[in-house]
């Protein structure tokens, strides 16, 4: 019995054929908990054939354990591919989805039945997860049930020898999904009429909707400023930054800039969205002033079609939804909702079954950090030390994904969004009952965040009621750290360092800039980031001018001239004392410790962000700022908390005198050495030397390189979140670990 990522990537046509280079016997077949080969022949012979299995596995498989054992010949007569069984508790992991191969791109223009097909795929590259219904993973129990194969698809794949022995998804022009195009009334069909009417769209600069293999898209002409800006505007999307899909790895290379680990994972089967330095200008609207572009290559052999036409180097590809809503998957909520955006709707006539975003990535440190897991990394497991079996974690408000524990896996759910939009909720309710079908899960215990108000929270506690089980609240910031330490096995007290703008503290504060000691059952809080009121609440994470001045009046009261600053120029004086008021008499003024809340007060103040149009649009200018690197800093004070009146003093000084880009930069520096000092005090009263970083603020580049190089140099063990992303993203494999340590799962 082979275990891991063996089904949905070409291990059972692989297997046949490696046994019949070897001249074995026997049959391989798929069961819910892996692929199962029975073989027989010269012994020599065998244990050649499982070294072959065990050192050149299919590209997407991942081979996790392997189980030998002896038994009786039966008597085979040749190798085969067996009925897939199921029944057992146990599942075996589903593929992810798999960008179309090279091997598939030759086909487009050579295989007769796949000349331009836009859905061409064998065992080695397709849709998976978005297509799967229920274990094993067969034809019948995928969409891809409702088309027949025909006599030419069918024999391939029943041919040993064949790339597509096999493949669920295998199709040709005559018997699988094909795409319908809508404009105005007119309907078109075949692929050459649709790439001329999607083609001279792009190019007129105005935008279609495309289903893709997650969800549909909302695409444009990246280099046409016009078409973006009312993309923008039908989108009712102001500012956030446009994901850019390139023709090839040399247009990409003309707009970004790219080192050897961007190059490798954009090339990968995954096929994210890398964040990337940006070389040159695309259109202004597509990045809105930031220095970075969000880039990914073609993935789908639709987009390979569509570039072959295009005049353009680059399209925008963006998630098909109205502001913070889901993607959308449903061909007629499509219609009736995208459609008005972007006047033409491109959609193909095979059911999505699980929804997935692209996902999103950073190199940072030459290291992946994932920003957004979704498309390419689930349902990928994430490989534990502990038991998790039976536990369901709900995760967060916002950037959710929730996890169920299997054994020693955690299953994550691919990206979920913010749970106060209700279309989001429910697609996140949805989400949770499919994978408990799909993989065969009964929850027998619950955990959830610490605070009481979020969604997450109360569907937990629907459930406790529901199921009669164990509910476990967890900090937010604990769970940032073990999600971490769940990644690198960690079981042992580590020095804790959560980073993110909002979480609910056990004194009831908002926290955000923690210094833990902690394990995978409980922590201690050793210091943080001074608190400050929030003047409004969340108003004051939509208005980084309102923490500016919360900042600023902290530490100085009235010796400062306010209105001399910036950032406050455009702020009514009534609005001013107003927010004076609240915070002198601690009116919806709650206090925070939150190291996002500290650099959006920076990017006020420098006048890059005062009021942000999308989440953590202030921090993200504050670090694009950075052009030039240094390694000054600002003074700061460390006691019981961290004090960063000296800085804010210092930043102001140097405000109209030092370039933007300095001040920035010194400011950064400032931060990470802040961290390391506080770190070495931890190692200095408790002599742990494992530093865990974790929580959102980790996704500045810039700040994370000069947290861990400051850490390295003071020869700390560092360790940073890979498998899963820093931000609210991870926090459920970090509840799991968690309640699995409470509940005694863990030992």
């Amino acid at each position: 019995m082979i275990r891991g990522l063996v089904q949905g990537v070409g291990f059972r046509p692989f297997i046949c054929r490696l046994a019949t280079l070897y001249d074995l016997k026997g049959e391989v077949d798929n069961r819910a908990n892996g692929v199962m080969i029975n073989v027989e022949g010269e012994e020599e012979k065998i244990l050649e054939f499982r070294d072959h299995i065990l050192k050149s596995p299919p590209a997407a498989s991942q081979i996790k354990s392997v189980e030998i054992r002896q038994q009786d010949i039966a008597g085979y007569k040749s190798f085969s591919i067996g009925t897939s069984k199921s029944g057992e508790s146990e599942i075996t992991e589903i593929s992810p989805d798999i960008a179309v191969c090279p091997e598939c791109l030759e086909d487009l223009q050579n295989d007769s039945n796949r000349i331009d097909y836009p859905f061409i795929n064998c065992t080695n590259c397709g849709p998976r997860f978005t297509i799967v219904e229920e274990l094993p993973y067969d034809r019948h129990k995928t969409s891809m049930k409702d088309f027949t194969m025909c006599n030419d698809c069918a024999s391939e794949y029943s041919d040993i020898l064949n790339r597509r022995f096999h493949a669920q998804p295998v199709a040709c022009n005559s018997c699988g999904p094909l795409f319908t195009y809508e404009e105005q009334g007119v309907r078109l069909q075949g692929i050459n009429s649709i790439l001329a009417a999607v083609t001279c769209r792009i190019m007129e600069g105005k935008a279609v909707a495309i289903k893709g293999l997650g969800g549909y898209h909302l695409l444009c002409n990246a280099l046409d400023d016009y078409a973006v800006k009312e993309l923008r505007l039908r989108k009712h999307r102001d500012a956030k930054p446009f994901a850019v899909m390139f023709r090839d790895i040399f247009s990409l290379e003309e707009y970004c800039l790219v080192n050897p680990a961007e190059y490798h994972e954009l090339l990968s089967w995954r096929r994210p969205i890398l964040i990337l330095k940006q070389r040159k200008s695309l259109a202004p609207s597509v990045s809105n002033g930031l220095g970075t572009i969000g880039a990914v290559l073609p993935y789908m052999p639709f987009h390979y079609l569509l570039f072959s036409r295009l005049e353009t180097t680059a399209v925008v590809l963006t998630s098909g939804n109205i502001s913070d809503e889901p993607l959308i998957t449903d061909d007629n909520m499509a219609r009736e909702s995208l459609q008005p955006v972007a006047g033409a709707i491109l959609s193909y006539n095979r059911e999505i079954v699980n929804r997935a975003d692209d996902s999103v990535m950073r190199i940072i440190g030459n290291r992946n950090s994932l920003i957004r897991r979704s498309r390419g990394f689930v349902p990928s497991p994430v490989d534990l030390a502990c038991n998790v079996n039976g536990i369901l974690a709900l995760g967060a408000e916002q950037k959710n994904t929730f996890s169920i524990g299997k054994d020693k896996q955690a299953i994550m759910s691919q990206y979920i969004g913010d749970l106060k939009n209700q279309p989001t909720y429910e697609f996140y309710i949805e989400s949770i009952d499919r994978f408990k079908k799909l993989f065969r899960f009964k929850p027998g215990f619950l955990v959830c965040d610490l605070h009481p108000d979020y969604l997450s929270t109360v569907h937990a506690h629907d459930l406790e009621n529901e199921l009669n089980i164990p509910l476990i609240k967890v900090q937010h910031h604990h769970a940032h750290i073990a999600s971490c330490m769940a990644e690198y096995h960690l079981d042992e007290k580590v020095i804790g360092i959560s980073m993110d703008g909002t979480g609910y503290g056990t004194d009831g504060n908002t926290w955000g800039g923690e210094f833990m000691i902690a394990d995978l059952k409980e922590f201690s809080r050793f210091s943080y980031f001074d608190y400050v009121p929030l003047p409004g609440g969340n108003k004051a994470v939509e208005e980084p001018w309102r923490m500016a001045y919360s900042y600023l009046y902290k530490y100085f009261k009235d010796e400062l001239n306010y209105n001399k600053i910036p950032c406050f120029k455009s702020v009514k004086t009534d609005e001013m004392l107003l927010l004076r008021e609240m915070i002198d008499k601690k009116i919806n003024s709650p206090l925070s410790s939150g190291a996002g809340r500290l650099f959006d007060a920076v990017s006020a103040i420098l006048g890059l962000c005062s009021v942000a149009s999308f989440d953590s649009e202030a921090p993200m200018r504050l670090e694009s700022a950075i052009v030039d690197e240094t390694d000054d800093l600002y003074p700061y004070e460390t006691g019981n908390t961290v004090i960063f009146a000296e800085t804010f003093q210092a930043v102001l000084n140097d405000l109209g005198s030092k370039d933007i880009s300095l001040i920035s930069a010194k400011f950064h520096n400032t931060v990470a050495e802040a961290i390391a000092n506080v770190s070495e005090k931890m190692r200095g009263e408790t002599s742990i030397n494992k530093v865990v970083l974790s929580g959102g603020v980790f996704q500045n580049k810039y700040l994370t390189e000069r947290v861990t190089g400051n850490l390295r140099k003071r020869e700390f063990e560092v360790f940073t979140n890979r498998q899963v992303p820093s931000n609210d993203g991870g926090i459920s494999l970090g509840q799991l670990i968690i309640a699995s340590k409470i509940m005694g799962l863990c030992v």
